[in-house]
């Protein structure tokens, strides 16, 4: 894929000192160090190195240091591929299905205020659904394993949590002597998820208020108060929380590619920025609602920054988790088992992004291992470039 010719990092450098006039009071900490370590991307800033292929040998010169940063559009594919390399091994011959569980919009504004408390609840209450509707006999009757990622965010940069779930098709019988494949054709009933969830959600945030740790500021001060935190709740019973499954993937290249595509994804990616003119930016959006109509929006910079910054995620948050069998504790040797029972110990595939993903950098030119044969610190580039004007000047 081509360089994109826009980056958030541009409208950062050049909006963003505006945007934290304007904001800078109610902005937390956090979101600041966002904002400084992506306009610091792959900057003298940073430092820098010198690369050199190890089988071709060509020296590839000064290239700046990246920020690591995992909001950052252009640090996610070293870091991507590295997990995706560490699942590969325990990935199963079978078929992989896809479930997101999503809240209501009427909950955004009460998430964005308590982050790490709700996102961590959506979690929990979703894997806790999953698990507990395929151990009921009436629709599986098993025990599952799956992997989840937090989305914060829709195509337009809005508030929209939401969980996409990865899910082999089937589970462990009770006493793991055998794998008992899915009645359903979209692995569990979507309408039975959905009630169960709800009600599970709603009867958490009324623990959570009744124990006193959730925080309302501005616009949600009122439902500090009982009563009106109670007639809240109600209304979300009355809106319908939406599960929705996808069919399932066709093997576990298949899955690969998906997890390729979601695990370490940011907001916005560079390559969907289309324009920054006039103060506004436009960019690429993907209108669901309307059969994934490819359509452009166009906001003022600072509206642009404000979005991007709320899908900021609270210190140390973990938003990719497993659960069931798949936990860290037990996956490994958890899929061994389900090898054996599907006596298909040979049938794990690796796909050429695994490969791929196996080698630290590739080389562009050959596909060999890069190395590092020389690092700079900020201040020895800052000499560089200096030295090198002198001589240029002397010239």
């Amino acid at each position: 894929m081509n360089r994109p010719t826009l980056e958030v990092a541009d409208i950062f450098r050049a909006a963003g000192a505006q945007f934290l006039e304007r904001t800078s009071w109610h902005l937390a900490w956090l979101q600041h160090k966002v904002m400084r370590a992506i306009e610091r991307c792959r900057t003298a800033a940073l430092g820098g190195h010198r690369d050199q292929c190890l089988r071709c040998g060509h020296d590839f010169g000064l290239s700046y240091n990246s920020c690591r940063n995992r909001h950052c559009p252009k640090c996610q594919t070293h870091a991507r591929n590295q997990w995706i390399a560490a699942r590969t091994r325990d990935l199963l011959p079978l078929g992989y299905f896809h479930v997101v569980f999503t809240v209501p919009h009427q909950l955004a504004a009460l998430m964005l205020q308590n982050k790490r408390l709700l996102y961590s609840l959506l979690f929990r209450v979703s894997a806790q659904v999953l698990m507990e509707l395929a151990a009921d006999p009436k629709h599986l009757g098993a025990e599952i394993g799956f992997l989840g990622v937090l989305h914060t965010w829709g195509q337009t940069l809005e508030h929209h949590p939401h969980i996409h779930y990865v899910v082999p098709e089937g589970g462990f019988a009770a006493d793991r002597s055998r794998w008992i494949h899915p009645k359903y054709r979209f692995f569990l009933p979507v309408e039975a998820l959905s009630e169960v969830f709800r009600g599970k959600f709603i009867d958490e945030l009324k623990n959570l208020f009744r124990g006193h740790k959730l925080s309302f500021h501005g616009a949600l001060q009122s439902l500090a108060e009982p009563r009106a935190f109670a007639q809240y709740l109600r209304s979300l019973h009355r809106h319908k929380w939406v599960v929705y499954a996808k069919k399932p993937f066709g093997g576990p290249e298949h899955v690969l590619h998906y997890l390729a595509r979601y695990t370490h994804r940011v907001a916005i990616s560079n390559h969907r920025l289309l324009s920054f003119e006039g103060g506004k930016v436009t960019f690429r959006w993907k209108d669901y609602a309307h059969g994934n109509k490819k359509r452009k929006m166009t906001l003022a910079a600072h509206e642009f920054i404000r979005r991007f910054l709320l899908h900021v995620l609270p210190r140390g948050f973990v938003r990719i988790r497993h659960f069931g069998w798949m936990a860290n504790r037990c996956r490994t040797q958890r899929a061994a088992q389900c090898r054996a029972l599907l006596a298909a110990e040979a049938a794990q595939v690796t796909p050429p992004v695994a490969t791929q993903a196996a080698l630290p950098r590739p080389c562009p030119l050959c596909g060999g291992e890069l190395t590092v044969m020389e690092t700079f610190t900020a201040r020895q580039l800052w000499h560089l470039s200096q030295s090198q004007t002198r001589d240029l000047d002397s010239s």
